[in-house]
């Protein structure tokens, strides 16, 4: 089945940012919805451990290791970087100051439900500051393959994995769709054109609802 790359499911994620929305990005694959702003937009990024609009990866070798992200990635620096304490850093996120926060997913319910994090041997050791993000943005969004790399789907009637949160995620953005939840249910917005609403139904693990026309979903190679 034709599916999109990360570096595309990044792209659609980054076209739903308002222009000076302040934003945390998830360690790993969200960080490159950072890579995608469109022209004349430009997001405030957040990072945990205390850092506000910072500026993209800096060239191989020009890399200052005082300066990084929450995933350890080297950043720079921009008129109007700030700097200030893990505390308040974490009392930003939970004082409700972020406008969208993106994260990536293992499993993600019908209810809205987030499960990011492991106790598997491979698994994340612990659950670190998603939680807070989830209950602390305004708006949560999901970046994922559709399914896992068994083929098995990741969008669930109800997650079987830790909860990073309940009934906090509002948009999945993934290899085959764009999907809302609303009321409790995964609401199809846009698919690929080259497979149908029962192909993708197939490798769903919920009821899909296709309340009215879905829209193709059409992004660049990037």
């Amino acid at each position: 089945m034709q599916k999109l790359s990360n570096n595309q499911i990044a792209w659609r994620a980054a076209q739903d940012i308002a222009d000076g929305a302040y934003v945390n990005l998830g360690i790993g694959f969200p960080e490159k919805v950072a890579q995608f702003q469109p022209p004349g937009r430009e997001a405030i990024f957040h990072t945990e451990n205390g850092i506000l609009n910072f500026g993209e990866a800096p060239p191989a070798g020009q890399e200052d290791w005082d300066v990084i992200n929450a995933g350890k990635k080297a950043v720079t620096i921009k008129p109007g970087t700030a700097f200030f304490h893990h505390a308040d850093s974490f009392a930003m996120v939970r004082g409700g100051h972020l406008d969208v926060a993106i994260l990536g997913a293992y499993e993600v319910a019908e209810t809205g439900d987030l499960a990011n994090w492991s106790t598997g041997p491979k698994g994340v050791p612990a659950v670190g500051g998603a939680m807070d993000l989830v209950h602390g943005a305004k708006r949560v969004a999901v970046i994922t393959d559709h399914v896992t790399k068994d083929g098995k789907p990741k969008l669930l009637k109800r997650c079987t994995l830790p909860l990073t949160g309940v009934g906090c995620v509002t948009r999945v953005y993934t290899s085959l769709a764009v999907i809302d939840i609303e009321g409790g249910r995964f609401v199809l917005r846009e698919k690929l054109p080259s497979i149908s609403v029962e192909d993708l139904q197939s490798v769903t693990g919920a009821e899909l609802l296709v309340p009215g026309p879905v829209a193709d979903l059409i992004v660049p190679e990037v």
